[in-house]
Order: structure tokens, then C-alpha cells, then sequence
């Protein structure tokens, strides 16, 4: 049933406006398909990374351009950070030695080169083997789910691998050829290698974002850990970018102090070097580990300001393997209880009505009621018993649909309440649940234009309208497993009565002067007077009313 509009709670215009949205022209499927196309902005925490549901070649595309472009960048900051700290900042004799040309000229651009080559190729292989589920468009299983979150540490060991060679190699060179650098070189390359292994953890993690929320759509991240968790990524950040450099300081230090040839500009320019390099590229990490940390929960944040706005079709990507994968996840399963209980919500105002409704949600409700002042208007059909046996059932259906859907929307827009349907009747209540300043009044007005709509819009049905008022018991009645709220009194029965004897009056329409006399001036003037009578089963004479014509 459609309950009314005036004087509406916070809960009735909850329902109404989900109500709306469902059934919306562009339809709840077309909502959630705009809500993972443009929700929250960034789905993923970034532009650079598309949508969530991207179609799998633009993926796959985007997918290599970013872990290709931004490893280069990881080695290239890499390298960049050796060349400086072996020139400029570790105390030492300088590495370009007479006996040292042709492997700085030849080996080792041959060896960078070679490196910045294979570590994409040898990647990208890995990437497609792992990821083939993406690009087909298929289920990933529990085990392809655990690869996929895997794969920033997989890609991560291809540079690990790559740098370690170098570190052997180059100090295994440097040592034979030119003993005194050994150290410097190592130390270096053993720096710069855990500097690009963090950063290209932290940006293969951020461009693999769009497969790991494909992996997590299927399930909850694992309760195993297969990524580090958040208290790991932040020990790791500040471990790479503050605790490491600053032993890498402190042994230059112990360096200086061991060797008689460091003088106090040349330790003091290493220092000053060093911190420079610490805090440029310390903050780099830092600011990468706090972005992987910020992306989800941002997106969390923009996802609670939309379903504050009421829209409850919000769904955030999960594609954080961590306990922020679980916060993401979480959020989803909050919203979707949310949509489940809004579903039942509106339900339940269809079935009672929404004051009721807002009422039981409001309060625990209880069996009993309390005494209020009521106006009850009740409309039966004429001839239901003669059309039921003379029309086919899917017509007869359609006929009480229409004819109830006129009755409902006039209640509804005067502000009372459809308290049930009982075949081919209607009781309808103002002034319960939620009192009303002229109940009678809008009782009034409800009946005259419910006639005057029934003989405009359903010309094949004819009923009789009759509307009493007084005081009456509205509450709940049954049992405690199993009850439902009504309206007992005088007014209700009069008003069925009054029903019977407005089938014999012209226009179908009667009230008591009681509910007309109790009207604003306004109502009670398109009233007259018409009869007085005995309601069957009542023995006092009740004074009878009729519309102007």
C-alpha cells in the first residue's frame, strides 16, 4: 500500500526516495554500472589507473606501459643515486683508474643496458602467465587469486636478481682491478639496489591495483598473507627511505675514521651529500608508502560521503591485499546490509504502511494501543459479488487495481492512512499513527474527491463512501508473534454502516455530522445536512451529511 505524504519522518522519506530510485527509468542495473564507471572519481585511488571493470585489452595495455615506464623510472633513480654516491659521497680512491676505462666505456654500459632491457621482458613474461586469467575474462581460481596478489614481489625479485648480479659483479671487478674502491662500490650498489627494489615494490603494487581489485571481487582478500601488511609496508618505508641511509651514514663515518686520507671538507661535502640524497629519495618512499596506504582509505571516505547523500548503489574496488583490503570489503558488506534493510524497510511500509512502519522502527512496538481523536473513511464497491461472477478473474484483477489505486493515491495525498484492504474495501485512517490538526477535514475532502475521481477514471465502478470521526483505540492487536496495527472503535463501525446506506444515496457519498461539525470551516462548508437515521446495529439516531452538489 502507499501510505501518505504530509507530515512525513526522517524513515518515510527514506523509503520514498529508495522507493524512487528503484524504480528510476535508467533501472538499479544501469545505476551500479555508472557507480563502478565514475564512482568516487578514482576507483582505484588513481586516474592513471582507469576503472575497476576496464575492458581486459585496454587493461592489458595500461597495465604494461605503467609497470614498463615506472620500473625504468625505479632503476633509473637507482642508478642515478650509485653515480652519485660512488663520485661524490663515499670516501675512496676515484673509480676512474686507467685500468678501469674499458669497463666503465664497454662492460658496464653494456651491463645497464642489457639489465633496463631484460628486467621489462623478463617481467612482462611473468605478468602475462600469471595475469592470463585477466585477459581471458575468466574466473581466477583460489590459487590464480593468491599469484595475482603476489605479483609486485614477484616482479620485485626480477630487479632483485638484476641487482645483485651487478652488486657481484661489479665489486668481484673493482675488487681484482682496483682493491681500495671495492668497498665504496659495493656499498653503493648494495644502497641503490634496496632503493630501487622499494620503489618498484610500491609501484608495482599501485599499477597492479586494477587486477588485484579483479582478484579481490571474487572473495574477501585471503586471512593468509601473501602482501605485506600495513604494519610491514610502513616498517619497510621508513626502514628504505630513514633507517637504511642513515647506517649507510653512520659506516661512511666509520669509513672516514679508518682511513688517515679523508680529510675534514672531504667528509664534511660526503655528508652533505648523503643527507641530501636521504632526504630526497627517503621522502620519495615515504610519500609512496603513505600514498598506497591513503588510496583505499580515500576511497572509502568519498564512498561514505555518497551513501550519507543516500546513495546505498555505492560499491568501493577492493584492490588492497592488506587489512585496508579488509576495510575496503567491510564497507561493501556494511552498504549491502544497508541496501537488504532498506529492501525490507520499504517492504514493510508497503504492506502496513509507512507511519506504521516509521513508528515500529521508531519504538519497540508492543500489543495495545492508546485513545485518540480519528476520522475513518470507508469505500466499498458496489456489485463486487455480481462483477466477480460475470468477468474473467485477470479482468476483474485489473478492475480493483484501478479502483484501488484511485482510493490509495487520494488518502495518500490528503495525508491519511490505507489500513488495510479487505476484498473489495477500504478503510482508510487520519489521525493515527500521526495526529493530524483536522483529521476530519482531509477525511472529508478524501471522500468527495475519491467520488468524484471514481466517476471520471473508473466510470464501471460505482462504491459507496461513507466517513465517521471520534474517538477510537489505535494500536496493535494479535499476538506477540504476529500482530498488526488497526483502528478499534465507534468511528469504524459507524463509518462501514454509513458505507451501506450511501449505496441508496445520489452521488455515494454520506458522513456524520459529528466528523462534518468537527471539520475546519473551510471543509465543513461544502457539506449539508441531508437525513437523519438509525445505523443498523446502533441504537442512537445518527444526523447524516451529503457534498454539495
Amino acid at each position: 500500500m502507499v501510505p501518505g505524504k504530509a507530515e512525513r519522518g526522517p524513515h518515510i522519506g527514506h523509503i520514498r526516495a529508495l522507493r524512487q530510485r528503484s524504480q528510476g527509468p535508467s533501472g538499479r542495473e544501469s545505476r551500479d554500472h555508472e557507480v563502478r564507471q565514475q564512482a568516487l572519481g578514482s576507483p582505484l585511488g588513481s586516474w592513471l589507473l582507469g576503472s575497476a571493470d576496464q575492458p581486459a585489452s585496454v587493461l592489458r595495455v595500461r597495465l604494461h606501459l605503467l609497470l614498463i615506464s615506472l620500473n625504468l623510472l625505479s632503476n633509473l633513480v637507482g642508478i642515478a643515486v650509485a653515480v652519485t654516491l660512488v663520485i661524490l659521497v663515499i670516501p675512496g680512491p676515484s673509480v676512474f683508474a686507467p685500468e678501469l676505462v674499458l669497463w666503465h666505456t664497454v662492460a658496464l654500459p653494456a651491463y645497464v643496458a642489457v639489465s633496463l632491457v631484460l628486467g621489462p621482458v623478463w617481467g612482462r613474461r611473468r605478468t602475462v602467465r600469471t595475469l592470463a586469467w585477466v585477459f581471458d575474462g575468466s574466473v581466477p581460481t583460489q590459487r590464480q587469486r593468491k599469484a595475482t596478489l603476489r605479483m609486485p614481489m614477484r616482479l620485485v625479485r626480477v630487479q632483485a636478481v638484476l641487482w645483485f648480479g651487478a652488486l657481484v659483479l661489479f665489486t668481484t671487478v673493482h675488487a681484482l682491478l682496483l682493491p681500495g674502491s671495492a668497498f665504496k662500490v659495493g656499498f653503493t650498489v648494495a644502497i641503490s639496489a634496496m632503493v630501487v627494489c622499494a620503489n618498484s615494490y610500491l609501484f608495482s603494487e599501485f599499477a597492479l591495483r586494477p587486477v588485484a581489485a579483479r582478484a579481490l571481487s571474487s572473495g574477501p582478500p585471503p586471512k593468509r598473507k601473501l602482501v605485506a601488511g600495513m604494519t610491514v609496508r610502513q616498517l619497510l618505508g621508513w626502514g628504505l627511505g630513514s633507517g637504511l641511509p642513515v647506517v649507510g651514514l653512520m659506516l661512511v663515518a666509520v669509513f672516514a675514521l679508518v682511513r688517515d686520507d679523508v680529510s675534514s671538507t672531504q667528509l664534511s661535502v660526503t655528508i652533505l651529500v648523503l643527507g641530501s640524497v636521504i632526504l630526497v629519495f627517503g621522502q620519495l618512499l615515504m610519500w609512496l608508502t603513505a600514498r598506497a596506504t591513503s588510496a583505499p582509505v580515500r576511497t572509502v571516505r568519498q564512498a561514505l560521503a555518497r551513501v550519507e547523500r543516500g546513495r546505498l548503489d555505492t560499491e568501493v574496488a577492493v584492490f588492497d591485499g592488506t587489512e585496508l583490503g579488509l576495510l575496503q570489503a567491510g564497507f561493501n558488506r556494511m552498504v549491502g546490509g544497508l541496501r537488504e534493510r532498506d529492501r525490507i524497510r520499504d517492504l514493510f511500509g508497503r504492506h502496513v504502511g509507512e507511519e506504521v512502519a516509521a513508528e515500529a522502527l521508531a519504538r519497540r512496538p508492543e500489543l495495545g494501543g492508546e485513545v485518540c481523536e480519528v476520522a475513518v473513511l470507508f469505500v466499498d464497491l458496489v456489485g463486487s459479488t455480481t462483477l466477480a461472477a460475470t468477468r474473467p478473474p485477470a479482468e476483474v484483477v485489473g478492475l480493483l487495481n484501478r479502483f484501488f489505486a484511485v482510493v490509495v493515491d487520494e488518502v495518500d495525498r490528503h495525508g491519511g492512512m490505507v489500513n488495510k484492504f479487505a476484498g473489495d474495501a477500504v478503510l482508510a485512517v487520519f489521525g493515527a499513527p500521526v495526529r493530524r490538526a483536522d483529521a476530519p477535514g482531509q477525511a472529508l475532502a478524501t471522500a468527495r474527491a475519491v467520488a468524484r475521481r471514481l466517476r471520471a477514471e473508473v466510470p464501471d465502478c460505482e462504491a459507496g463512501i461513507g466517513v465517521a470521526a471520534g474517538q477510537a483505540v489505535a494500536g496493535n492487536v494479535g499476538h506477540e508473534s504476529r500482530f498488526e496495527y488497526t483502528v478499534i472503535g465507534d468511528p469504524v463501525n459507524e463509518a462501514a454502516r454509513l458505507t451501506e446506506l450511501a449505496k441508496s444515496v445520489p452521488g455515494g457519498v454520506v458522513a456524520s455530522m459529528v466528523a462534518v461539525e468537527a471539520a475546519s470551516n473551510g471543509e465543513a462548508g461544502r457539506w449539508r445536512e441531508h437525513d437523519e437515521t438509525t445505523l443498523r446495529g446502533r441504537t442512537e439516531i445518527t444526523r447524516v451529511a451529503v457534498p454539495e452538489s
